[in-house]
């Protein structure tokens, strides 16, 4: 008889919890996708939108409903089935938390598009004051927040209930996973909660009359940087966890996963000072103390891609392999949920490069607020993180449906992921050698097409154009997959693929699950780097019209 731990298919109506988060996700795909369509063509000159529709609307558009609503509702979907299939099924009451959570979200999403579509909110998704947007535009985005620490704590609940049922024993390294990635969010997100609560709101309001830009900013990256790794690390999830169960093969190290996962808990969160080197009003001392500790994740990065390689090579000589590449003919090519995810894992190289230039002081005196910028998180996020985001429905939407996933739909998948890389080779490609040009980011072509200068740019506009309009044709491709396989693919039984340690009698350390000591750890390097240089911003600001400190 099979454990709770061994139950081989997610619960239905567990499922039913993950497929509502991914409907919401798949339709901001949707919506996102055609923004960043327009917005190219704008940029390329080949397009002027109609409507009297601004350029910073389209845009705000793409970044609020793709950088936010598309990978918070992904990723709180997975990690909520991934914990069902690995720690158990959920209990009626964590079940309705997880509904709550997910309705406090799509309440919160939809107050914020309306605003953002009636042109109350262009304010870009990073919505820097001094742009201010509508009160429900602020209002909404703490509805997304709040839904997403309600999905967390079942989460943290789940996690909880196998730990009291299996004491010392080392947890599923998938609940372990989604833990780690849940407490960093909660953690990172107080940051962006405080500056919309206690400042931007207030603000729109009416009730103070300006917000101290500085801490305003400050507290935005202080989220803003473990963004980028709550978006990477469920990918992680699925390239140590699910991918060598794929191909056949075994998980490299259960320990060095959970050890990479625990250091990005530590150094994602003190390191948001790299986003603002170029800004006034920050002891450089702070800053470079902040860079030293955003070179710090580069070693779990490493990690990652020792141990991934490392799982490839052993499964390839364990089918005979030799040579230095030998291995690479024994994976599994013609499997789209190998295959969309291993050209993900491959953009993260020349995207692990770029974020080291832009993490590094004089480098990025360069490429500062150009569009390299831009063509750098459209290799992260737009590529390796959402390409394996793809690969994980190829198998989880028609495991949680019933349904199949068919050699049609599987050649299509690999047509879609061969479509990405090409779209996303142009477009980001243009993006990196038009900001080295000094190219602006988020400008529009009206705005620099009359410049001397423009004219370097222009070539890789276009090029951008055509990038996006690729992409734009997998974005299609992926959506018609999705709804065949939620609504349309033959009834059957599709695996949840779970791989196993290559070592089978290597046991975690119990250490690694002491979150007194992690969260601890986290906290005094977040203290360390943030309370002085927030004492310096607050004893500095500037007076307000009405007489008082803005802060």
């Amino acid at each position: 008889m099979k454990t709770v731990s061994e139950k081989i298919k997610v619960d239905r109506l567990d499922g039913k919890l993950g497929m509502a988060h991914f409907y919401v996700a798949f339709i901001a795909l949707a919506i996102g996708g055609l923004a960043g369509l327009l917005q190219t063509l704008v940029r390329s000159g080949k397009l002027v939108l109609p409507a009297g529709i601004g350029y910073y609307q389209i845009l705000t558009v793409h970044g609020v409903v793709l950088g936010l609503v598309l990978t918070t509702f992904f990723i709180m979907g997975f990690q909520l089935v991934a914990v069902s299939r690995t720690a158990g099924t959920f209990t009626s009451k964590q079940r309705m938390a997880g509904w709550i959570g997910f309705w406090t979200m799509t309440i919160g999403t939809f107050m914020a598009a309306v605003m953002i579509l009636l042109n109350e909110a262009s304010v870009l998704y990073t919505f820097y004051a001094p742009l201010q947007a509508h009160a429900l535009f602020y209002l909404g985005l703490t509805f997304v927040i709040v839904g997403s620490w309600i999905d967390g704590a079942v989460i943290i609940s789940a996690y909880a209930a196998w730990r009291k049922r299996n004491p010392g024993k080392p947890s599923p390294l998938l609940t372990f996973m989604s833990l780690v990635n849940t407490l960093m969010w909660i953690i990172a997100t107080i940051g962006v909660a405080a500056t919309v609560l206690l400042q931007l709101l207030p603000w729109s309001l009416g009730l103070v009359d300006r917000v101290d830009v500085a801490i305003s900013r400050t507290l935005f990256w202080y989220f803003g940087h473990p963004l980028v790794y709550f978006w990477l690390l469920p990918a992680y999830m699925a390239w140590y966890v699910v991918i060598p169960k794929i191909i056949g093969g075994k998980i490299f190290s259960d320990s060095l996963a959970r050890l990479t996962f625990i250091l990005f808990l530590l150094f994602s969160i003190p390191v948001g000072f790299h986003h603002q080197l170029m800004e006034p009003g920050i002891d450089p001392a702070w800053k470079f103390f902040q860079v030293i500790l955003t070179f710090m994740v580069i070693i779990p990065s490493l990690m990652t891609a020792f141990s991934l390689f490392a799982t490839f090579e052993t499964y390839g000589r364990s089918k005979g392999a030799t040579g230095l590449f030998g291995w690479m003919k024994k994976l599994p090519w013609g499997d789209a949920r190998f295959v969309v995810p291993f050209i993900g894992m491959l953009s993260f190289i020349p995207a692990g490069a770029g974020g080291i230039i832009n993490a590094s002081n004089q480098m990025n005196q360069v490429v500062h607020n150009t569009i390299w910028v831009t063509g750098h998180f459209h290799l992260t996020v737009a590529t390796a993180v959402i390409l394996t985001f793809f690969g994980i429905s190829y198998w989880l939407i028609p495991h949680l449906t019933g349904r199949t996933f068919t050699k049609a739909m599987n050649k299509l998948a690999i047509i879609q992921g061969v479509f990405w890389a090409i779209g996303m080779t142009f477009m980001s490609g243009a993006m990196h050698a038009a900001g080295l040009l000094g190219a602006p980011r988020r400008s529009s072509f009206s705005e620099y097409g009359g410049a001397a200068q423009a004219a370097e740019w222009i070539p890789y506009q276009v090029a951008q154009g055509v990038g996006g309009t690729i992409l734009f044709v997998g974005i299609i491709l992926i959506l018609y997959i999705f709804i065949n396989l939620a609504f349309f693919a033959p009834k059957g039984e599709e695996e949840f693929p779970i791989g196993e340690a290559a070592d089978e009698s290597e046991k975690a350390p119990m250490v690694l699950e002491n979150w007194k000591l992690w969260i601890g750890i986290a906290v005094l390097l977040i203290l360390f780097a943030y309370t002085i240089p927030f004492v310096d911003m607050i004893q500095n600001a500037p007076i307000g019209s009405k007489g008082y400190k803005l802060w």
